[in-house]
């Protein structure tokens, strides 16, 4: 059982739109309004380090699965990469038309994906550096994605209420779901892949079956 708080962090000012922990636990994570992310040592609560480069507001923000990199998105419409040891922007993608809600890693480390306002999602190939898939994803906004623990499938949530499950290989939707009542806002897959868990403008949170 959830027996309180084990510590509380204050790490900024600001209002923080996104926050993520590394896999291995080490670090933590965040985004917000003073276009700055910051990263933390969770065992010790210290302060590490701070990566600036974007011009609005950081959205999302997301590590690779070996923590080498750092992902973001951004109201200033692009998706950076950040080397973990240099603290270095060390590309930018600009395909995006509006804001980037969500940005994940694939769970092999190989690319990156993104939801943006401008109801598209994209993925990159992170060693050619360049766009590989590119989806027509919604009639609103994409509010979250999330990438299947076996890589093959990617889930989204928009604003327009529908949830979409889309097989990556094939390059094509499997899936629109429907179940809330407004806007689709989070998305998340169990570690197994088995369920996958939604939320909405509604205040509703649904479990879902994967298969």
């Amino acid at each position: 059982s959830v027996q309180g708080f084990s510590h509380i962090m204050k790490v900024s000012g600001q209002p923080i739109r996104s926050i993520d922990l590394s896999q291995n636990g080490q670090y933590l994570l965040t985004g917000g309004d003073d276009q700055i992310m910051r990263a933390y040592s969770t065992f010790d609560r210290k302060f590490l380090f701070s990566l600036k480069g974007h011009n609005n507001h950081v959205l999302s923000c997301a590590f690779a699965p070996d923590s080498r990199l750092i992902a973001s998105g951004s109201d200033d419409r692009t998706v950076k990469l950040f080397d973990f040891a240099s603290k270095q922007v060390i590309n930018t993608f600009v395909d995006h038309e509006a804001g980037v809600n969500s940005v994940k890693f694939h769970p092999d480390g190989t690319c990156v994906a993104s939801g943006s306002q401008d109801t598209k999602m994209k993925i990159w190939d992170i060693r050619s550096q360049r766009l590989i898939q590119h989806y027509d994803a919604h009639n609103a906004e994409v509010t979250g994605i999330e990438f299947h623990s076996n890589g093959r499938y990617l889930l989204s949530a928009s604003k327009d209420s529908t949830l979409k499950i889309w097989d990556l290989r094939m390059g094509h939707i499997l899936y629109t779901l429907y179940g809330h009542e407004g806007a689709s806002t989070a998305v998340n897959f169990s570690p197994c892949g088995d369920y996958f868990t939604t939320g909405g403008s509604d205040g509703v949170v649904m479990v879902w079956k994967s298969n």
